[in-house]
């Protein structure tokens, strides 16, 4: 089956078992530290579950990296699936309806494929390298705002140290923080926001792989702080800074932040 296919319906799992989860004391249950040095929480582990058996069973891919377990091999004879099973775990606990799925397929180091799921609205963000980004199957787009004093972004910055982001804060017009990184790109590449930028360098390839695609196929542009190409390690121990924007402010948000 191909693996957009095969992400809808892990999706439609992964759908009905945090659906009894979401905003519960049950979902929040504390069952581990997870390979990614956070604590998971019974939402984050059943929902990964089903998706590694589904996996097992598909061999969609040689390698998994997930957020919870880490790096795993599989029974595919190629490629590497970046998983995030419930990027906004805190929104989903707290009954927040911004919290997401978000699967990547990788081959050579490279993102061919992303899926990202909303898992409150339903909403399914796609893209496959050199094909452009769809949202529900129909294509989207970067916004085509050219003044910072008239953008809207959602940014992150490092606890303690607001200073950097105050200062791109005077700047922009609307300012957002809306708690899962996986969906912000998303939003990037479909104009509802015009920039995504995190400071925390605590951002894993889990969290960003398939929203990255995502926004760059929408006529988006990612980078680190300096302007340059961003490139994660296959694990979940490392994170990192990242700015996303429609591509227009990209320039002026890094002068800003440097």
């Amino acid at each position: 089956m191909e693996f957009l296919a095969c992400c809808e319906e892990m999706a439609r799992g992964v759908e009905e078992i945090v659906g009894d989860l979401v905003a519960r004391h049950e979902g929040g249950r504390f069952v581990r530290i997870g390979a990614d040095g956070t604590p998971t929480r019974q939402i984050d582990q059943a929902a990964e579950d089903f998706i590694v058996e589904y996996l097992r069973n598909h061999a969609l891919c040689r390698t998994l990296v997930s957020e919870e377990c880490g790096r795993r091999e599989m029974d595919g004879e190629k490629g590497t699936i970046f998983l995030d099973p419930v990027d906004g775990t805190h929104n989903a606990l707290a009954g927040i309806p911004f919290y997401a799925l978000s699967i990547a397929y990788a081959e050579e180091g490279t993102v061919q494929q992303g899926f990202v799921r909303d898992l409150a609205h339903r909403e399914t963000f796609t893209a496959v390298r050199g094909k452009g980004a769809h949202l529900d199957g129909g294509p989207i787009r970067v916004s085509r705002t050219t003044l910072l004093e008239e953008s809207a972004m959602s940014v992150y910055g490092r606890k303690f140290n607001p200073a950097t982001v105050l200062h791109l804060g005077q700047k922009i017009r609307r300012w957002r923080l809306l708690g899962a990184s996986a969906l912000e790109l998303c939003y990037v590449a479909s104009g509802r926001l015009d920039g995504f930028i995190d400071l925390r360098a605590t951002l894993r390839v889990t969290d960003a792989a398939a929203g990255m695609l995502i926004c760059e196929e929408a006529g988006g542009k990612v980078s680190d702080l300096e302007g340059r190409r961003i490139i994660f390690p296959d694990e979940v121990t490392v994170g990192k800074c990242l700015v996303a924007s429609n591509g227009t402010l990209h320039g002026k948000v890094i002068e800003y932040l440097r």
